[in-house]
C-alpha cells in the first residue's frame, strides 16, 4: 500500500495543510501512521476521504454540516446533495439574469 506524506496529500488534493489539519480536528480525517522520520502518512482511503471533503466544501456544505452528511446513510446522502445542488442551480439563474442585466446597463451606457 503507497502512503503520501502531509505535503504529498496536500499537492495530490490541493488541498492545505491547514485545512487538512481542520478536518482531522473536526475528526473527518485522520493519517494512517507516520513514517521514520516522523511525518504524517495517509493512504488511498485518506485521500479520497479528502478529495469528498473538498467536493462537499466546494458545493457549499460547512464543515459541521459533512461531519453529519458523511456518515448518514448513501440515499440521505443523495437527497441532501441533490437539496444543496438546487439551490445551486437556483443561484445560478439568479446570478444569469444578474449578468444579462449588467450587459444590458454597459450596452446602454454608449
Amino acid at each position: 500500500m503507497e502512503y503520501l506524506t502531509l505535503r504529498e496529500i496536500c499537492d495530490a488534493t490541493g488541498v492545505s495543510r491547514r485545512a487538512i489539519q481542520g478536518y482531522e480536528k473536526a475528526e473527518l480525517v485522520s493519517p494512517a501512521g507516520r513514517n521514520e522520520r516522523r511525518h504524517l502518512l495517509y493512504d488511498a482511503k485518506s485521500k479520497e476521504r479528502i478529495e469528498l471533503i473538498k467536493l462537499f466544501q466546494q458545493l457549499g456544505f460547512t464543515i459541521k454540516e459533512i461531519r453529519t452528511l458523511i456518515y448518514l446513510p448513501k440515499d440521505e446522502q443523495k437527497e441532501a446533495i441533490r437539496m444543496r445542488v438546487d439551490k445551486l442551480s437556483e443561484k445560478k439563474a439568479e446570478i444569469d439574469v444578474l449578468i444579462k442585466k449588467a450587459y444590458q446597463l454597459i450596452e446602454s451606457m454608449k
